[in-house]
């Protein structure tokens, strides 16, 4: 049978007035709105709470870095501080000299251990703020899921013309919110 356009686009006017006066077709079609504002949404969000977690993870990783570095240094003072008490001993004539670098380097090393500790902190912080976001994503994730599980369970409600497809994407919808709301619980 060959193709007639203008039979078909009247085939689909005639189609588009029927679900124009069709009740449930319009009801499930205003829930598919709601489920796709719903899942964008939740995807944005979950977009969102990954950027924070990569984030969070790389400045805690810098943090370590700064740490590590003033934990060598550090080291390196109490080398220095050692090498300094030795020196003392060999020779006395210089002990006085050597003792005022000895302390020196006690404080440089107290508050290079000092700082390192406080990145430490710091990094432990970003650390725990990571795996939140991390954790969030993944409630987001799920919530998509659901919600747009939900749009197509409404899509085939519209083809089948059954209330339980229609009742099923609306649960399916209610369970992505509960998700949505469950990952910004605190906890």
């Amino acid at each position: 049978m060959p193709y007639d356009a203008p039979l078909d686009a009247h085939e689909h006017a005639e189609h588009a007035a029927h679900a124009a006066h069709d009740p449930f077709t319009g009801r499930v079609s205003i829930t598919i709105a709601i489920l796709a504002v719903l899942a964008a949404a939740s995807g944005s969000l979950e977009t969102v709470e990954a950027g924070k977690a990569i984030t969070s993870s790389s400045e805690a990783v810098l943090k370590q870095d700064l740490a590590t570095d003033n934990w060598g240094f550090s080291n390196s003072k109490a080398v220095r501080k050692n090498m300094y008490v030795i020196a003392a001993t060999e020779d006395p004539a210089k002990a006085e000299q050597y003792k005022k670098a000895e302390t020196k380097n006690d404080q440089d090393e107290a508050k290079s251990r000092e700082k390192a500790l406080d990145f430490e902190k710091e990094r432990d912080v970003l650390l725990a703020e990571s795996r939140a976001h991390e954790g969030r994503h993944h409630w987001l994730t799920a919530a998509a899921t659901l919600i747009e599980v939900g749009i197509a369970i409404s899509t085939v409600a519209i083809i089948t013309r059954r209330r339980l497809f229609w009742f099923g994407s609306m649960g399916l919808g209610l369970a992505g919110c509960g998700l949505l709301a469950f990952a910004y619980l605190p906890l």
